[in-house]
């Protein structure tokens, strides 16, 4: 019977033993790093030679830069799609970065608090993504490296009932890609 306990317990460990791979979520080009934490090895990487280079907060051409350094994110007032100054402000940088990095595509997320149905948040956020599309747009940066998709209130960053976690959801978010859009 002991051997069976140490046998299960090994196989155990073993099993768990492969979920800690950091990269196992991607964390590739497109930035969505999974679970490892902001700066976790952000300053060195494999490129595709398996030679180790610059990438993360410590490359100004990386997706972790942009969401990190610049701003990946834009608030707006309640039930208002019209952009602040500090978006602007934002959005300008944004602007910048892309007409710098012509490699990546970029897809902006429209979001909405928890208030209200989810139709009209979903037509909300989709009011908040092509206010900043627009912005960018008229900043130089092309139209066809621009998607939006709104997520209206599905996708919070912080729930609770309360002004301050409204505020933090009623947003728009770029996501920088490699590659070509579908």
């Amino acid at each position: 019977m002991n051997k069976y306990l140490t046998a299960s317990i090994l196989v155990g460990a073993l099993a768990l033993s492969a979920c800690t791979r950091p990269d196992r979520f991607g964390g590739g080009a497109d930035g969505m790093a999974g679970g490892a934490g902001a700066g976790a090895n952000a300053g060195a990487g494999f490129d595709q030679s398996g030679a180790i280079g610059q990438s993360g907060l410590g490359n100004p051409d990386s997706p972790e830069y942009f969401a990190q350094s610049i701003g990946d994110r834009v608030l707006f007032q309640v039930d208002q799609s019209t952009l602040t100054s500090e978006a602007m402000a934002t959005l300008d940088g944004q602007a910048q970065w892309l007409m710098t990095n012509s490699d990546y595509l970029a897809v902006i997320e429209g979001h909405a608090d928890e208030q209200g149905t989810r139709e009209y948040n979903v037509a909300l956020g989709a009011r908040r993504a092509n206010a900043a599309r627009e912005y960018l747009i008229s900043r130089g940066v092309p139209s066809s490296r621009l998607r939006t998709i709104s997520y209206g209130k599905e996708r919070p960053v912080a729930t609770c009932s309360d002004p301050s976690c409204y505020a933090q959801n009623r947003r728009a978010v770029t996501v920088i890609a490699a590659g070509a859009l579908s």
